[in-house]
């Protein structure tokens, strides 16, 4: 296949003697005698020749002119004398003030050229206008000052205007512009051209256009001022200081006849007054008639002459450089949608379509009480006005901030050195235009401070046009004075951080009595840091998720404006507070799960052997009746469901991070979050996406968790473990089942108790006799599984004695001997022999302390007080004898995943959101939850194993 490729020429690139072939895109040469034209695309005769024929392009035939008529006519086709010289391109050419004349009235075309001079007397008044090629009246300041077209000294010409020479004259003004960014100051042509003409007639005639191109001047120059320096904003000021009797415009007294205003003034708090002290005299909604919810912004626009242009709306994008959609656009000024727009524009473009700046005096449109239209004067912060050499509008303190009028998106006139008609050397370009809206605090009806505007400008060196480009952005924001909300936010912290400061020495002291010790060392310490971390955290996500449903009800809801959502800058105080919650709440867990894979736990076998057998004796070849041995598979069957169990929760937690994903994602609840005034789930492609709200994101994501999880709760509370299946109920029930009680500690003299003992006196048999002692149970024909006498209470909370924790440890380290020194082992029995001792003697201690055998170390039963209950500790020291209280609400949860729901559910939360905030993404953040999840749920079942196996002597090969 052949190539359709063909090089890149550019009519510059074609030089003197060629010309660009716009049929071939190629440059071709020029005849004999010729050479490019101006514009590039054909050719022209070179001086001293004249056109015979031309077609366009090389189609053009040239001939030498004689001698005597060197000369060639402006048209180029004839030859012609000239008696006062030749131009650089062969043509004739005339002294200041004359006219050159090539042929007659009637067309004819002269001998020779002539030289006509402008009549500048008076009654004619006449000089030559810039083409050279006619005598037109010269200008009026010529005829005002010199009563001819004349400007001698000691009158002064400037700007192709004449003054006459006289004191109280502006000064001398400097004709140069400073780039501050790029650190140079330029020569502007623009400027040497136009200053000190426009400041000499805006002072001696007040002429509008002049004094308007004086502050476009200003205006380019930064609205910069110091106290020594006459550039265009000096003259400007001197100006205005020296007009003050002619009077003010509308009672504004910083906007003087025939003067653009410029400037609000610089007295120290000016600013703050402009901005606070008056409300805007109209109010807003969310949702009711167009006027009610668009800002109708309105502009003066200027050219750099000084001429006005028209009234423009900012509708459509007037400000906004980056091109969109016009559905997109207008979203600026619908009010209460915070408005972002970034893009990088290529300067050839900006070149291209900004050839000449235009100047804006912005207004916010609102009718009065009669009807009548009124303009609200918008002030301008200019980010690079410098005062004195010192940029005064950087800092946040707007009692310092220099307020101003008038602003341009793009200067691409005042960077010109020398020639006008050269493309210029730098360029400045608003790179950054902010509208602020603020609300009036405390007000219910929408009333706001009069709108600022927000511009910085970029300094562009011109070096290569095509490769260079520039960032800019436009933006809507609005902001409410968020300092009651801050304090609020801070009381309820401080007040809920003192309670968890409480609550977390209540757990502490309870901590302390359940494992036995009074003394307060430095593990008391740690604990309680652990405990207070865990409250902390609580108390972190209810402020963060109250705030965030707060603004996410009262802002989407509200109709008459009464609250506006903090700005991104305001949000770092809420995401600091997620991110602490998170890290606090992650240390809870972390220590919730330690604490569960170090538990004790027993599980006591209450069968007893039935019959006796014959068994041979090793060694001596004889045999002897002994007990029948007790299967231990009942042991390995509920060892396996303690296993199951350890991380069921009381919810699913796929189903849960799947159904927030679907109503975030499918169901359109993200759409919450935008920062806009919208409450609608859908949005049209069309239509402009506001940016995100952290504090939203969040609001709605957590309420959605919440929400979600509350449903799941009350589902299987309800639904599923009553009808379908119930693991926590039907793990006791199979304790009793199969004669196995669970002895479980998870301090040192505190723990659990599940009863499992059968009311059938034995479990291992047939599953005839099974099913006929379960028809049995069920027909009340015997007595309860309780522990006490008449009683159903298999669950008990027990703290234990001190001299009963003593013994436990002592037969508990035979079980675990085997892992100590090889010097501490029997040597007359291995290790298994050893571990089965352990455990025939751990099931017989236990089985006789449920029993009372030990009276000694023998407890009692008894129902906790209220008071007790809702603090999670016990006020009576078990000394002499230990304590069984009765527990109707499974408290051994605790010690499984199942009781500690409301710690899991809010690490989910936070894990989700804190990946949500920095990645802006809900999928994303989806599915690192799921993943957490499954990794800790994974650690917690392989980690729990071990510890089973370890502590209940169930060979771990047993756990599947």
């Amino acid at each position: 296949a052949r190539g359709f490729s063909v090089p890149l020429q550019r009519p510059a690139d074609c030089g003197a003697h060629h010309y660009f072939d716009s049929s071939r895109l190629a440059c071709a040469p020029c005849g004999a005698h010729q050479r490019q034209s101006g514009g590039g695309s054909s050719c022209e005769c070179e001086p001293g020749y004249r056109m015979v024929s031309s077609n366009g392009g090389f189609s053009v035939t040239c001939e030498k002119c004689p001698e005597n008529m060197s000369g060639v006519t402006q048209d180029g086709w004839n030859c012609i004398t000239c008696p006062k010289g030749l131009t650089s391109k062969g043509n004739c050419k005339c002294p200041n003030n004359e006219i050159l004349v090539e042929r007659s009235v009637d067309g004819v075309l002269l001998d020779e050229a002539l030289c006509i001079h402008c009549n500048g007397s008076e009654q004619s008044f006449s000089a030559s206008d810039a083409s050279g090629s006619r005598c037109v009246r010269c200008e009026k300041t010529f005829i005002q000052v010199s009563k001819s077209c004349d400007c001698n000294s000691p009158n002064i010409l400037t700007g192709g205007l004449c003054f006459l020479a006289r004191e109280g004259l502006p000064p001398k003004g400097v004709a140069a512009v400073r780039f501050a960014q790029l650190g140079i100051t330029l020569a502007s042509a623009w400027f040497l051209k136009n200053l000190q003409s426009s400041a000499f007639a805006c002072w001696l005639y007040s002429n509008l256009t002049a004094c308007q191109a004086l502050g476009n001047m200003c205006v380019m120059n930064m609205n910069s001022l110091s106290s020594s320096s006459t550039d265009a904003c000096g003259l400007f000021q001197y100006i205005f200081v020296s007009t003050a009797r002619v009077g003010v415009i509308h009672s504004i007294p910083y906007w003087r006849h025939n003067l653009p205003w410029l400037y609000y003034g610089d007295q120290p708090g000016l600013a703050s007054q402009v901005l606070e002290k008056n409300h805007f005299p109209t109010t807003f909604t969310f949702k009711g008639t167009d006027k009610d919810v668009k800002l109708k912004f309105i502009a003066a626009s200027f050219d750099a002459a000084g001429n006005f242009l028209k009234w423009q709306s900012l509708e459509g994008g007037l400000l906004q450089l980056c091109p969109d959609t016009q559905t997109k656009l207008n979203a600026a000024y619908v009010f209460g949608t915070t408005y972002q727009q970034n893009c990088k524009i290529s300067v050839s473009k900006i070149l291209l379509d900004f050839a000449n700046p235009v100047f804006y005096d912005l207004f916010l449109e609102y009718n009065g009480d009669n009807g009548q239209q009124h303009l609200w004067a918008v002030p301008v912060l200019n980010l690079n006005l410098q005062y004195n050499e010192k940029f005064v509008n950087q800092g946040s303190n707007m009692n310092n901030w220099l307020l101003t009028r008038r602003f341009f998106l793009v200067d691409a006139l005042s960077g010109k050195e020398n020639d006008l008609g050269k493309p210029p050397r730098v360029i400045r370009i608003a790179s950054k235009i902010t509208i602020s809206i603020r609300l009036v605090s405390h007000m219910q009806r929408g009333t706001i401070y009069p709108p600022l505007i927000t511009v910085a400008y970029t300094d562009v060196l011109i070096q290569n046009p095509e490769t260079q480009s520039v960032m800019v952005s436009f933006a809507v924001s609005y902001e409410m004075n968020q300092r009651e909300a801050q304090i609020q936010t801070d009381i309820a912290l401080g007040v809920l951080g003192g309670l968890a400061v409480l609550w977390s020495l209540l757990k502490t002291a309870g901590w302390k009595r359940r494992t036995g010790s009074s003394i307060i060392d430095l593990q008391t310490v740690f604990k309680f840091l652990l405990f207070y971390a865990g409250d902390l955290a609580n108390v972190f996500f209810i402020i963060t998720v109250g705030t965030g449903i707060y603004w996410l009800v009262f802002f989407k809801a509200q109709q008459f404006v009464s609250v506006l959502l903090p700005l991104p800058s305001q949000e770092e105080d809420f995401v600091t507070y997620i991110a602490c919650a998170f890290s606090l709440k992650a240390l809870q867990f972390l220590h919730l799960l330690v604490s569960q894979l170090a538990i004790d736990i027993f599980f006591i076998d209450w069968e007893r052997p039935k019959g006796k057998v014959l068994k041979a004796v090793e060694g001596e070849g004889v045999t002897k009746s002994a007990a029948a041995p007790v299967s231990i598979w009942r042991t390995y069957f509920i060892a396996n469901e303690w296993n199951e169990i350890q991380t069921v929760r009381k919810i699913n937690p796929l189903f849960q991070v799947l159904a927030v994903l679907f109503f975030l994602e499918v169901v359109g609840f993200s759409n919450l979050a935008l920062m806009d005034a919208s409450s609608s789930l859908a949005r049209s492609s069309e239509s402009y996406v506001a940016p995100w709200s952290r504090i939203l994101r969040f609001g709605v994501s957590a309420a959605l968790w919440v929400a979600i999880a509350i449903l799941q709760v009350i589902f299987f509370a309800v639904i599923y473990e009553r009808f379908v299946e119930d693991k926590i109920s039907q793990f006791v029930d199979l304790c009793c089942v199969s004669n196995i009680s669970v002895f479980l500690l998870s301090h040192n003299c505190f723990g659990h108790y599940i009863h499992g003992r059968s009311v059938h006196g034995h479990a291992d048999t047939n599953m005839e006799e099974m099913n006929m002692n379960l028809k049995r149970e069920a027909e009340n024909l015997c007595s309860q599984r309780g522990l006490l006498p008449n009683t159903d209470g298999q669950t008990f909370q027990i703290s234990i004695s001190r001299k009963m924790r003593l013994n436990y440890d002592w037969i508990h380290e035979t079980l675990t001997r085997k892992r100590g020194p090889a010097r501490l082992l029997d040597s007359s029995a291995n290790t298994f022999e050893q571990s089965t001792r352990a455990y025939n003697a751990m099931n017989k201690f236990l089985s006789s302390f449920i029993d009372h055998v030990h009276k000694e170390m023998d407890y009692i039963v008894k129902d906790k007080l209220l008071l007790e209950r809702i603090l999670g500790m016990e006020f009576m020291e078990p000394i002499d004898k230990s304590i069984f209280y009765n527990d109707e609400g499974q408290s051994f949860t605790d010690v499984l995943y199942y009781g500690n729901e409301t710690t899991l559910l809010i690490f989910d939360i936070l894990f989700f959101s804190v990946v949500d905030l920095a990645s802006q993404s809900f999928v994303l953040a989806a599915i690192l939850t799921y993943l957490q999840q499954e990794i800790f749920r994974f650690i917690r079942n392989t980690l729990g194993q071990k510890n089973l196996a370890s502590k209940t002597l169930v060979d771990q090969r047993f756990l599947i």
